[in-house]
């Protein structure tokens, strides 16, 4: 008989691997405490997600030193089976240990053929339902007692029926009445929708005017540049007619009269000589000859000065004439400079125009969002208390009768009255109205219903309205770039390369991107030195660097041909290029970030991205390259130039920038090499430093603050991946020795090498992202075992976080915590964690979001809840946690980050809490198991924790002295957080 599931619990069908493997991963501590893998090997053998040799492996290994660790191997090699192991580990748990599997998955075990997903066939169950029988005889007695309390129960529920019945009535008057309410809520939607479209008509019509507005404007500019070329040219031609009548008056005839003056003179002179004597006359001619060869002198005289005096007024007019010229192309250049200012003024006034009707679009987007994102919240609280009427009138119905439910039906009915007096207010006429055409540019407008009309027409008449889509203002700012004229370079200045980057939380309801917003409990940072965060109410729009250019050419030799400077920090740059090289040829030149590279080898095509990668990474990329490639660059001058900048002034060795943290202990060698210890974190800041190959450039970080210490070299990540796995051989292959001194040899090792391991082959800056184009089309099964493949990870990339109030603190191993806690909880700014009683619907809810830390006790409503831990964290104490490590991976989720503490035991330390031990009905074996149970567990955080030496403290006094000590400590350091390797 199958039993029914807990309500409101996930389906483990429906759940995917990932979603699977972190179920398993929440329950890890209580799995590896309570599992024992020698009853669960068969039953995986048998389901195929486990061969001889693995089975040989968990039971036989050295290492494995207890069950626990065991166990937690087991996990591991089920994991590299992706959803087979999974399904396979949660149905041998529901055989075997049914209370840990309803513990894990919120289900109670079924034998129902259906439960089981077909890896192994129902002939090859026989021996297993045969081990069952025994616990299923065990059940069904269970189940014929709870039969007769089902049968007294069943008769208390007739007489419990018989008042629902009385209540069914007022149940059916709450259905009219919620009939009712949506019967109003549709025709306020319909009424809404109808303002809607004439509010989009309206914008329609208003952005035709804009339109319109904006051809007047251009040909009354038209005009008027029509009208100063017609002013110019009547001034000119009013300048040349004053030039030519000045011109004609001076080269006008002689004077007539002066001449016939002279006519006259002379010949009354002639009629004098005729009436003189002879002898007179002769004197007279002798006078006149002499006369006339001193006037014939004369004359010549005056014939030379003549034409000396015409040159000179030749001379005169020519240089008259230039004047005049230059007069008049004086004037001229001066008409056009009048003529080219008014012409820059009536510009300039139509830029501003243009600014101000762009910042009127932007801040009318703004409205825009701001009240989709508005209208968006008010669904959801009214979606969110529909769904809370629902639950109470469903409950009202099985339940019924009592006074408590009929004040949750009155309440029931003032929610729904606030709730369609909301819906009212929210569609009222107050609200303001939406300006999504604002966002238009009246310009671009025409060009843009144009091209997408059908689209933008169901956009607007839509009912959610959505601001445009990146594609839409792609085209509009192409039509703008269009319609813009020779005249407007400045308007290309201010405009050109610009793009819209949408803000990609709307779903989150606009949080902010980089103040951590994955969770409702931003992260604040109190500390100087952490980096500030911005927030945007909008998307920003930004100027495009450079755009992506993809140059193909022959690749031989790639690395002969560039030289690379930078990192995964700043980006990776040409730095020099062989001249006559092809890519010297192609036209790559300094400056330019190399983005991605595409090229084929052994007839399959392979694309590496090289945007964020390190130096070292991008260099082994081109160092690939055996043929004809395509690379993809962006100019980015301006970086690069800061880079060289910074790399003259020694103010960084590379462009490379990340914190990883150390899972093995390195030696301090020659050359200046860097002795490192597990656990430790470096600034890795150059990965191709020069002298050292193989190696990478790091620093020490200060534990309070992002300050680097000593620095020096250390291996690379391939090299130092080598000297893991020599490391691992020597302690696997050792020597026997004497059992004391080989345990405390190999305590140390354990402390000397952390094992973690990944089969996840996502991006990563210790790693170069190779993608094979081809790989969609290939054969599942490649994919299947690229898929499985485990590498360890010497170093792991870790991010730092700052807790801004008090952390909670997490005590280990579990059995000294439980007697520590209410001690500790004791001293002034510590508090003990308290458990909530939730409903059973509460239950189910909490747990599906995973706020749910543990359970109080086993099948209570009593539980550990996120909530509780962050109301006391509000009140700025720490708040001690008597959990399990399972809650760690919980509180990550929701950014909150405890205080581990590990208390390292051994069997003196433990004779010192003997009698705490007895009053919690605990002994001292009980201690050192779970230590040496949990102590290997610790390896598998995401995160570091604080180890107490067992000879640092002499009693239990003593010992919450040094635990507060180490908390004040640790609240101080910086968290360093690893991802998700899985």
């Amino acid at each position: 008989m199958a039993a029914e599931c807990v309500p409101g619990g996930p389906d483990l069908k429906e759940m995917g691997e990932e979603e699977l493997w972190e179920l398993i991963n929440d329950n890890r501590h209580r799995i590896s405490l309570g599992v024992r893998p020698c009853i669960l090997i068969p039953y995986l053998r048998q389901a195929r997600v486990l061969t001889e040799m693995d089975e040989d492996e968990i039971l036989s290994c050295h290492n494995l030193t207890n069950r626990s660790m065991r166990t937690s191997y087991m996990l591991d090699l089920l994991r590299t089976q992706g959803r087979n192991g999974a399904v396979a580990l949660l149905e041998s748990l529901m055989i075997h240990y049914p209370t840990l599997y309803t513990q894990a998955t919120g289900h109670k075990p079924s034998t129902e053929p259906s439960r089981f997903s077909g890896l192994i066939k129902y002939s090859e169950l026989t021996e297993y339902l045969v081990r069952a029988v025994t616990g299923m005889q065990k059940e069904l007695q269970e189940a014929r007692c709870e039969a007769s309390r089902a049968g007294a129960r069943a008769a208390s529920l007739e007489a419990e029926l018989r008042q629902v019945v009385g209540q069914e009535e007022k149940c059916r008057r709450l259905q009219s009445e919620n009939e009712r309410v949506r019967r109003h809520l549709t025709s306020a939607h319909k009424e809404v929708t109808r303002l809607k479209d004439e509010k989009c008509d309206l914008y329609m019509r208003y952005t035709a005017a804009v339109e319109e507005k904006s051809a007047l404007n251009m040909r009354l500019h038209d005009l008027n540049l029509q009208v100063y070329q017609l002013q110019t040219d009547l001034q000119k031609a009013q300048i040349q007619n004053e030039f030519q009548q000045r011109h004609s008056l001076r080269c006008g005839p002689p004077a007539e009269a002066q001449l016939e003056e002279e006519v006259r003179s002379l010949r009354c002179q002639l009629v004098k000589v005729e009436k003189l004597d002879p002898a007179r006359q002769d004197i007279l001619a002798q006078d006149l000859a002499e006369a006339v060869d001193s006037q014939v002198e004369l004359a010549e005289q005056l014939r030379c000065s003549r034409e000396d005096n015409e040159k000179l007024l030749a001379e005169k007019h020519a240089l008259l004439e230039e004047k005049e010229n230059l007069t008049l192309e004086v004037q001229q250049l001066t008409q056009d400079c009048n003529l080219q200012q008014q012409k820059n003024t009536v510009i300039q006034a139509q830029m501003r125009e243009l600014l101000a009707e762009r910042d009127q679009a932007y801040l009318s987007r703004d409205e825009a969002q701001a009240m989709i994102a508005r209208v968006l919240a008010e669904k959801d609280g009214l979606r969110s208390q529909l769904m809370e009427l629902q639950e109470r009138l469903f409950s009202a119905r099985t339940r019924g009768g009592s006074e408590e439910q009929r004040r949750s039906f009155e309440d029931a009915d003032l929610d729904w009255q606030r709730l369609s007096s909301s819906s009212e207010e929210a569609q009222g006429p107050g609200r303001r109205r939406l300006c999504r055409m604002d966002a238009l540019n009246p310009l671009t407008a025409s060009l843009c219903m144009s091209e997408c009309e059908d689209v933008a027409m169901s956009s607007i008449r839509s009912r959610k309205v959505e601001p445009p889509g990146p594609e839409s203002l792609r085209r509009r700012e192409e039509a703008g770039c269009a319609d813009s004229s020779v005249e407007a370079e400045e308007s290309d200045c201010l405009m050109d390369d610009f793009v819209f980057l949408h803000n990609v939380e709307t779903d989150d309801k606009q949080r902010p991107k980089l103040s951590c917003s994955r969770s409702p409990r931003t992260e604040c940072l109190s500390r100087p030195a952490a980096p500030p965060f911005l927030m945007r109410s909008r998307a920003k729009a930004i100027r495009v660097n450079g755009r992506v250019l993809t140059i193909s050419f022959q690749g031989e030799k790639l690395l002969g041909q560039l030289t690379l400077v930078g990192g995964n920090k700043t980006g990776v740059f040409v730095h020099q290029v062989t001249e006559g090289s092809p890519a010297h040829t192609v036209g790559i030149s300094p400056g330019a970030q190399v983005v991605e590279v595409k090229y084929e080898q052994n007839q399959k095509s392979l694309r590496m991205m090289l945007e964020d990668s390190t130096l070292e990474e991008a260099m082994w990329a081109l160092g690939q390259v055996t043929g004809l490639c395509h690379l993809s660059v962006r100019p980015r001058q301006a970086d690069y130039e800061v880079l060289l900048q910074q790399l003259q002034n020694n103010e960084a060795s590379s462009g490379d920038s990340f914190y990883v943290r150390v899972n093995m202990s390195l030696a301090a060698g020659s050359s200046g090499s860097l002795a490192v210890f597990c656990n430790d974190i470096l600034h890795v800041t150059n990965t191709q430093p020069p002298g050292a190959e193989d190696s990478w450039h790091a620093s020490q970080v200060h534990p309070c603050q992002l300050l680097d210490l000593q620095s020096g070299t250390v291996p690379n990540y391939y090299r130092a991946q080598r000297l893991l796995i020599q490391a691992l051989e020597n302690m696997s292959f050792q020597t026997k020795k004497p059992q004391k001194g080989f345990q405390e040899e190999a305590q140390n090792k354990q402390k000397a090498v952390r094992i973690v391991s990944t089969g996840r082959p996502g991006r990563n800056p210790l790693w170069v992202s190779v993608e094979n184009e081809k790989s969609k089309s290939a054969d599942p099964g490649d994919a299947a075992t690229a898929k499985s493949c485990v590498s360890l990870m010497p170093y792991t990339l870790v991010t730092p976080h700052y807790p801004p109030v008090c952390r909670p603190v997490l005590l280990l191993p579990t059995v000294l915590g439980r007697v520590l806690d209410k001690k500790l909880a004791g001293w002034q700014g510590f508090q003990l964690c308290t458990p909530e009683v939730l409903s059973p619907s509460e239950h189910a809810a909490q747990l599906q979001r995973a706020e749910i830390l543990e359970e109080f006790e086993q099948g209570s409503s009593h539980c550990y809840t996120l909530k509780s831990v962050e109301n006391v964290m509000k009140k700025g104490i720490h708040c001690v946690l008597p959990l399990g490590l399972d809650c760690v991976r919980r509180l990550h989720r929701a950014k909150v980050f405890p205080i581990i503490i590990f208390v390292s035991q051994s069997a003196r330390s433990a004779r010192k809490l003997r009698s705490k031990l007895q009053r919690q009905a605990r002994s001292e074996e009980q201690l050192l198991t779970c230590s040496q149970n949990e102590e290997p567990l610790l390896d598998k955080l995401p995160c570091l924790y604080r180890s107490v030496d067992p000879d640092s403290w002499c009693d239990q006094n003593s010992l919450l002295t040094r635990l507060r000590t180490a908390i004040w400590e640790e609240q101080r350091r910086i968290v360093w957080v690893e991802p998700d390797l899985w």
